[in-house]
């Protein structure tokens, strides 16, 4: 059955207003230029909580290292980190190769072409699934994400929450009613389009927009105050101090984070929760990792970095510490590289920003 919203509203003329926009405007993206089910997922998976501009580069970098489902089942994890490096996010790439290999094993390397199967995939939610059975099969499956729902909610004058799942779940049934009266490659990826070019966050180019006469927000003035979205709480600060530690050799000691959680598996350098202002707190870890008897007269700052998660800030103060040997020596975890190999392992963007200002300027000096 239908959604009431959709009552007295032309699913047809909206499709159709809107698929041949699409035909005549889209944008000339790389993982447009063929139905590639492993490109499309790929590329899904980038643009998820990233700009377009942002993925292009790194999606043709990853394409060229990863061409097929089997080169990325087949790469080393820590390989495909450093491919990711700067999108953020980690867990996708963890769960596309989860999830490749899967293809791989299962599937002789076809990416499966139904629901069940492609949402059986470790990642693959939903939205995933829809745009590639849609995109890549031409199968008329509903495809909802952020723009989808801005889209339908101010087309349709919805009020409903687009933070709640019983929302998501009411847009996925409308989407599903109107993806089946057109072509639905181009009518999934044309409401994406639309959401990203003209029915924008904020100030939507409502003038110039092709399915203006169907839109009932515009109509009733409405269209800046929809989707409805429940506001988030606040970032939490954390304040913390790391330790850029070159031995007697020259070489810089990095760590590797835990296996889960935040960040899981990159590598980073020594770094702590650390609000003191006589940096014990860094210099008590420090010991921890085996090196002992570092005073605060032997740390030199050096810059602060600031990085927002969507849950939590890093309010980061970087320093310098030069210590005689090796110690601690090399273990799981734990390891002493040469400076200029340090690009060879993936870093998350706050400590790329260190070695970038940290390291490479001082060998820019």
């Amino acid at each position: 059955m239908s959604d009431q919203a959709l009552q007295t509203f032309n699913e047809q003329r909206f499709c159709d207003d809107l698929t041949a926009w699409y035909r005549e405007n889209k944008r000339d993206l790389p993982w447009r230029k063929e139905k590639d089910p492993y490109k499309i997922w790929v590329s899904e998976i980038m643009l998820q909580q990233t700009r377009v501009d942002t993925v292009i580069p790194y999606f043709e970098r990853f394409i060229s290292l990863f061409p097929t489902p089997e080169a990325l089942a087949d790469a080393e994890e820590e390989t495909v980190l450093k491919a990711w490096e700067g999108l953020g996010y980690y867990s996708r790439a963890r769960n596309l190769q989860a999830a490749v290999r899967e293809v791989s094993g299962t599937y002789g390397g076809r990416v499966p072409d139904t629901k069940k199967e492609v949402s059986s995939l470790k990642g693959v939610g939903p939205y995933t699934a829809g745009a590639i059975l849609s995109i890549a099969y031409d199968k008329p499956e509903p495809a909802v994400d952020g723009n989808v729902m801005r889209v339908l909610s101010r087309n349709l004058a919805i009020y409903d929450d687009i933070s709640k799942v019983g929302t998501r779940k009411r847009f996925e049934g409308i989407a599903e009613s109107l993806v089946t009266r057109t072509v639905p490659s181009d009518f999934n990826q044309a409401l994406m389009e639309l959401g990203a070019l003209i029915c924008t966050p904020r100030s939507p180019s409502c003038l110039i927009c092709p399915v203006q006469e169907h839109c009932r927000a515009r109509e009733e003035g409405v269209q800046d105050l929809l989707p409805v979205k429940a506001k988030k709480k606040p970032p939490v600060a954390k304040s913390m101090k790391a330790a850029v530690i070159e031995n007697g050799n020259g070489d810089i000691l990095i760590e590797r984070r835990p296996d889960t959680g935040l960040l899981a598996k990159l590598w980073q350098f020594p770094n702590c929760e650390d609000q003191s202002e006589d940096l014990s707190g860094i210099i008590e870890y420090l010991a921890g990792l085996g090196i002992p008897g570092v005073t605060a007269e032997e740390f030199t700052y050096v810059q602060h970095v600031r990085h927002v998660f969507s849950h939590i800030v890093w309010e980061i103060d970087v320093y310098k510490v030069k210590i005689p040997g090796s110690l601690p020596q090399d273990r799981d975890g734990l390891r002493w590289v040469k400076r200029e190999d340090v690009d060879f392992f993936p870093f998350p963007v706050p400590h790329q920003k260190i070695i970038d200002y940290t390291l490479k300027g001082d060998m820019n000096e």
